[in-house]
């Protein structure tokens, strides 16, 4: 019997303490500025209905309303991470419901940004680079003029023709590609930038899993394409004339821009593309890719010091 006793004695201590606890709470939750407020504009709730809904009122007071008790979205307190609770009245029924907050709707929009960026193969400062740290020098300035103007356009239109920027080693020629794939980002522009010499071997690796054409399609159509370095891969009439011809003639035709880094003027380039891996000498078909590179860029000469140095 004296088990029995003590078990009923402790559960009457605790229903007590729990009916002090929920009085308590109750007074905590009704004197609560925000809560007062609510109830005050909604005179059709009914006691009952409140008392049905404690809970949810409770749960509201203690949550942070849009920031003001975060730090930043990665510090949220609340339950929801980057939502914000709502009080409702409806049809004389209280409900809580939860909204993005400003630190939330911030981060999604940076994220969203961020994958506007893709590249493959290229140097994370590259990714990082931007216009403001430019050394803009005698031979420097046209270009940037230039692309002030490009990027004046596009906040109305894409311009048909990119740049295609050739010139020595080190003077900053894929540095001002990421640069300019920055300032399309916040224009909400997405690019891609590649680095054509394990592009080609991305594209031959690609044979064998059957996604060539996936991801032939995928640079056709990408709002700006970025190719770093071309003429500087081994050169084969296949990638030549069935892969660059291919993207660049779907580009041409659909009036999209590329942009391109060279250590080779256009015309050296087209001897360099001429010239096949099977030793022969094909002037026709690297001069047709040429005249797609000049439809859709403008050359622009790089000169400078070697900054890599």
């Amino acid at each position: 019997m004296e088990p029995i006793k003590s078990t009923l004695k402790k559960w009457m201590q605790d229903n007590k303490n729990f009916k002090e606890n929920y009085l308590s709470i109750k007074q905590q939750v009704l004197h609560d500025p925000e809560i007062a407020e609510f109830l005050a504009l909604h005179p059709q709730l009914t006691e009952n209905e409140i008392d049905k809904n404690l809970i949810k009122l409770y749960e509201y007071t203690t949550q942070s309303k849009q920031c003001e008790k975060c730090a930043s979205f990665g510090k949220c307190i609340n339950m929801i991470q980057g939502y914000s609770p709502i009080l409702k009245a409806d049809n004389n029924e209280l409900h809580l419901t939860y909204e993005k907050c400003h630190s939330r709707v911030a981060y999604e929009k940076q994220k969203e940004q961020e994958n506007l960026i893709n590249s493959l193969y290229m140097p994370k400062d590259i990714l990082h680079a931007n216009l403001d740290s430019l050394d803009i020098d005698d031979t420097r300035r046209q270009i940037v003029r230039e692309l002030m103007l490009f990027l004046k356009q596009a906040q109305t239109e894409l311009p048909a023709k990119g740049f295609y920027f050739s010139g020595p080693f080190g003077v900053g020629k894929t540095y001002l590609l990421g640069a300019i794939a920055n300032e399309l980002k916040k224009l909400h522009i997405s690019s891609m930038l590649i680095y054509m010499p394990e592009f080609v071997r991305e594209m031959k690796g690609s044979i064998k899993d059957d996604s060539i054409n996936r991801k032939i399609d995928y640079f056709k159509k990408t709002e700006v394409l970025m190719l770093d370095d071309i003429g500087a891969e081994t050169q084969s009439a296949w990638f030549r004339d069935e892969i660059l011809g291919s993207i660049l003639q779907y580009r041409m035709m659909e009036r999209l821009p590329v942009f391109f880094t060279s250590n080779y003027s256009l015309e050296q380039l087209e001897e360099q593309l001429a010239i096949s891996n099977r030793g022969g000498v094909e002037k026709v078909k690297a001069g047709r890719i040429i005249e797609r590179i000049k439809q859709v860029s403008k050359e622009f000469l790089m000169y400078g010091e070697n900054r890599r140095n």
